[in-house]
């Protein structure tokens, strides 16, 4: 009901859920099953909500009107955040920014990275881990040089 907003479609929803839960236990070892039901829960409802076309807001995002002044300073500080993101990006090196701008920006899991770049699933996970890891301290450095 949370995501689905409709009893019908979210009874139908809990069925679906249920079988799809039935025949995808056995592919992998949960380890904390109320939590992998929940997310598959979640991604079923989304995805039935991304394949009609709605889209989904925060319930914690204010809604702005237009009557209501723009934090112009705020914006272009965010402006400011982008173009640093994008330049610390550009300096990790060649496996990093491949495997963290398709995780991260392409929405790309680390088995579809695994087959796009052929790297080992293992080294995916861990070039993206130290790309974060890279990109922060990269951040970190620029942001007390902009100050």
């Amino acid at each position: 009901m949370k995501y689905l907003k409709n009893e019908t479609q979210a009874k139908d929803a809990v069925q679906q859920v249920f079988l799809k839960v039935i025949t995808e236990l056995a592919k992998y070892k949960v380890t904390y099953f109320k939590s992998w039901v929940y997310l598959v829960a979640k991604n079923h409802c989304l995805m039935q909500l991304r394949s009609k076309g709605k889209v989904i807001l925060h319930e914690e995002m204010p809604d702005i009107t237009v009557h209501e002044d723009l934090d112009i300073a705020g914006l272009l500080h965010k402006d400011q955040d982008v173009v640093l993101l994008k330049q610390s990006v550009e300096e990790l090196n060649q496996e990093q920014k491949i495997c963290v701008t398709l995780f991260y920006l392409n929405d790309k899991s680390y088995q579809e990275i695994a087959a796009a770049t052929g790297y080992e699933m293992m080294k995916v996970k861990s070039y993206i881990q130290n790309g974060k890891r890279n990109l922060k301290i990269l951040l970190d450095k620029k942001m007390k040089v902009n100050k």
